[in-house]
This record gives C-alpha cells, sequence and structure tokens, in this order.
C-alpha cells in the first residue's frame, strides 16, 4: 500500500462519526450499516444511468452484496443484544450521493467509481478494526467474514479481480 493511500484511508476513517472509531457494537452497527446503506443508494444510482458494462457489474454485485453483509451485520447485533435501529447515511455519504445525482453521463460514472474506491477503504478500515478488536463475538465474526469481501471489491475497483466477475 502506497504511503498516499494510507492517507487517504487515514483521512477517510478520521472523517467517520467519532462514535465508529470507538468501535462499541452499537457504534460498529451503525457505521456498517450507513456503509452498506451508501454502497446500495450510490450503486441503484448509477444502474439507472450508466451505459458502461463495468460499472452496471459492479454497481450490480455491490447491491447485492451489501445487502448481504447488512443481513449478517443486523442478525449479528441482534445475538449480541445490540439494538440496530434503520442505517442511516451520515453527513459526508448524503453529499457524495447529491454529486452523483448532479453528475451525468460517463461523468458519473468516473465519480462513482472513485467514491467507491474511497468508501471500500474506509469500509475495510472499519471491518478490519472491529474484527481485531471488537468487544461482541457474533459481531466480530460478522466482520471477519464481511473482510474478504471487501477485500476483493477493492481488488476489483483497482482492476487486479476484473475477470473473476
Amino acid at each position: 500500500m502506497t504511503s498516499r493511500t494510507t492517507l487517504m484511508i487515514a483521512a477517510l476513517f478520521a472523517a467517520l462519526p467519532a462514535a465508529a472509531v470507538a468501535q462499541t457494537p452499537s457504534a460498529y452497527v451503525a457505521a456498517a450499516g450507513a456503509s452498506d446503506l451508501f454502497e446500495q443508494t450510490s450503486s441503484k444510482l448509477v444502474l439507472r444511468t450508466t451505459r458502461d458494462a463495468k460499472v452496471r457489474s459492479f454497481a450490480t454485485m455491490m447491491v447485492r452484496d451489501h445487502a448481504k453483509s447488512t443481513g449478517m451485520v443486523k442478525a449479528a447485533a441482534a445475538r449480541s443484544g445490540v439494538k440496530a435501529g434503520p442505517p442511516q447515511l451520515t453527513t459526508d455519504q448524503r453529499a457524495k450521493v447529491a454529486s452523483l445525482t448532479k453528475a451525468t453521463g460517463t461523468a458519473r460514472d468516473q465519480l462513482y467509481w472513485q467514491q467507491q474506491k474511497a468508501a471500500h477503504g474506509a469500509a475495510l478500515q472499519l471491518h478490519q478494526s472491529y474484527a481485531a478488536s471488537g468487544s461482541a463475538a457474533p459481531l466480530k465474526a460478522a466482520a471477519k467474514q464481511i473482510v474478504p469481501v471487501v477485500q476483493h471489491h477493492i481488488e476489483m475497483l483497482d482492476g487486479k479481480a476484473m475477470h473473476a466477475h
């Protein structure tokens, strides 16, 4: 990982709500829910207009995979006794969706791809951190299962796993 990438991920993680950094079970559930909601919302938005087969394929996978991870986290939260309210986008995520909404054509596709790289870097940090040091065993197990999926998405975004799908 380059130092630029590390700095970018650190900056993204710093932009997460302070509660998410605390890594309490409820904060992890809220941050994971917001992350999945952003992936699904932005992907559904780009699917309405993209003509790029690679973007369409990736966005379709994002809707499916992030719905699955939301279900995994919700189930683990229930087993952990954590009340999980409906996921809500952060202020930053709402701004990104607004930017994506304003963009059109290939500019929207390019912005989506950039946003996905940033969002997946932050999601990887979130899940790796909770998998390593979380306090609720069911949530730790879910985070550990989600990490390789997010890593695969990052590989696809970087063009290293495009032929896998």
